[in-house]
């Protein structure tokens, strides 16, 4: 296609075949909207007491091709409120919208298909019969009308649209390597986590296994922040909302934050946040220049909440633990402590084996000028703080692009975009300069002249959420985590009940070595327990019998089913010792 909009305009020309071929099928259907959206459409039904399910996909489609055989170009008129009004009486999602539109433009346009007439703002194909050609229906959901828990649950049937068969054979054979890697799928299968109803939706159960990843992956961004001069602490997850009304968060967030609860005469709200109660830190002697610049780290569970159709796996829960940081310095220090904190980020994905420019790149995020009630007022903070980002980014010569209107309330920020296994780019964390909370805390720090002066603040995360980090990084490993990550990093395997009393003189010997091992006792072949020892992506195998024993020797397998040969526990143990101290990825 030329460009996006030609592409988005096939795409919207489909979603109207899909409700043409939708309403044949089930006369009385309602059709609400069904816009063009990033690698597809959707669009989104009532059914009345009508039940669809995945299996009535193929019937559409091929209802959608008997149609489409029958369309000339799109007829588009233009009529008044009233005739639209009229002609849309039956249905109450398109009059909701006739009355919009109304306000909006002076001439209502209504689209026309042989017998199939719908409303709609335009973008469309000139001739659909030969541009709707690689199309196929993928999902079914559900989807409250207008995204509001309060209406109606409508059906939202998903679907794709490619100019040529190669293009579309491509997107579907990606969906198909999402879906092998679709961390819920893989957590379920290794045993790594669980929801319970009775606990509540969003809210995950990390097993042992789990707890193992997410425990690894904390100490290794503590010790690195450690390594790097910051301040690890500990702060209460929850505050008086006085703080965040203080700060600003309480009005701005509050539609995400849980409600208050009322505690004697306290009212007390679960933090959405941890830099208010850093900022309390700061403020808790007087601070000298030479204490700048001051890096206070946390490993902190946070509270949001998240709609219940937003909720996926660990990627988006109600309660999340962050690698958060808040940096405070001066204003002639914050420059350096962004391209440190960037260093940090690199440093970080370095280690997941991510390359910067190919799995992640940065976004500079701007403010508005104009959006006085979304973002604080002062033009000429905004201007330095954009600029010092700006000249970081530059100078580092990172790969990033501008978006406006994204920043936070009270500064500008780098977000680090992070592509998920179906290339689609996620903001995994962030980097920013606040100008704003500094003010509203009365954070000070006196100069070298013994004045009273406003430190600048950077907040920062080096890993994101690690239940977001630990779903990307099972999607992006498939599971089979490098060994220093593995939550099981040897599994040991006799092969007669006699040999069991070796392996676990073995087992004591990895054990006192720090490395994860378990012993298979089950009685079942060797063969069937090095298929199940690959397929919980257990790194290594060492496989004991009468002549291992005797030579006292392993013979050491692989998860991809490599065979390593005969070796002495020591060889082996150095080996895996080696790819754990080195975070082989």
């Amino acid at each position: 296609m030329e460009n996006d909009k030609n592409l988005d305009n096939l795409r919207h020309s489909c979603a109207h075949l899909l409700a043409a071929a939708v309403l044949e099928l089930w006369p009385g259907t309602h059709n609400a909207i069904g816009p063009a959206i990033e690698n597809g459409f959707y669009q989104d039904f009532d059914f009345g007491d009508v039940k669809i399910v995945e299996e009535d996909l193929g019937k559409i489609e091929q209802k959608m091709r008997e149609i489409l055989a029958t369309w000339d170009n799109f007829q588009i008129k233009e009529v008044s409120a009233a005739q639209a009004r009229k002609d849309f009486a039956y249905n109450p999602y398109k009059l909701e919208l006739a009355e919009e539109f109304a306000k909006e433009v002076k001439a209502i346009t209504e689209t026309v298909q042989g017998n199939f007439l719908d409303l709609c703002k335009g973008g469309h194909l000139e001739n659909p019969k030969q541009g709707i050609k690689h199309f196929k229906l993928l999902s079914l959901a559900g989807a409250y009308w207008r995204g509001s828990e309060k209406n109606k649950m409508l059906t939202r049937i998903y679907g794709t649209c490619f100019p040529t068969q190669k293009e579309l054979d491509g997107y579907l054979n990606m969906l198909e390597e999402t879906k092998k890697r679709d961390h819920r799928k893989i957590g379920k299968e290794l045993g790594l986590f669980v929801f319970s109803n009775l606990v509540g939706a969003g809210l995950p159960l990390l097993t042992a296994k789990g707890a193992t990843v997410r425990r690894e992956l904390e100490r290794f961004i503590v010790d690195e922040e450690l390594k790097r001069g910051y301040q690890h602490v500990l702060t209460p997850p929850l505050a008086k909302v006085e703080l965040y009304e203080t700060s600003g968060h309480y009005p701005y967030y509050k539609d995400t934050m849980y409600p208050p609860m009322n505690v004697e005469e306290e009212k007390l709200i679960l933090r959405p946040m941890t830099c208010p109660h850093h900022f309390m830190l700061y403020k808790s002697q007087p601070r000298s220049y030479k204490e700048l610049p001051i890096r206070y780290a946390e490993i902190s569970p946070q509270f949001r909440y998240e709609r219940s159709g937003e909720l996926t796996g660990l990627m988006r829960v109600r309660m999340f633990t962050l690698s958060d940081a808040h940096i405070i310095c001066t204003p002639e220090q914050a420059k350096q402590e962004i391209k440190q904190a960037l260093n940090l980020t690199d440093f970080v994905n370095k280690t997941f084996g991510l390359v910067k420019g190919k799995n992640y790149r940065f976004r500079l995020s701007l403010g508005d000028r104009n959006e006085e009630k979304k973002y604080f007022k002062d033009d000429v903070a905004w201007e330095k703080a954009e600029n010092t980002l700006r000249e970081v980014l530059k100078e580092n010569n990172e790969p990033f692009f501008e978006a406006e209107n994204e920043a936070a309330f009270y500064g500008p920020k780098i977000d680090i975009q992070m592509k998920n296994v179906s290339g689609k780019e996620e903001t995994a964390f962030t980097v920013q300069y606040d100008f704003v909370m500094p003010k509203r805390f009365n954070l000070k720090y006196i100069d070298k002249d013994g004045k009273e002066k406003e430190p600048v603040v950077v907040h920062r995360s080096s890993a994101g959420a690690f239940e977001r980090l630990m779903a990307f990084l099972i999607e992006h490993y498939k599971g089979a985590f490098p060994v220093w990550l593995s939550p099981i990093q040897v599994q040991i395997i006799p092969i007669t009940d006699r040999n069991i009393k070796h392996a676990q003189n073995i087992l004591e010997q990895l054990n006192s070595s720090n490395i994860r091992a378990e012993i298979d006792v089950r009685s079942e072949t060797m063969q069937s327990k090095i298929r199940d020892a690959q397929t919980q992506k257990i790194p290594y195998m060492l496989i004991i019998g009468d002549r291992e024993e005797k030579e006292d020797t392993v013979a050491v397998r692989t998860r991809t089913g490599e065979d390593l040969g005969t070796m002495k526990l020591d060889q082996i143990l150095d080996k895996i010792i080696k790819e754990i101290e080195l975070k082989s990825s």
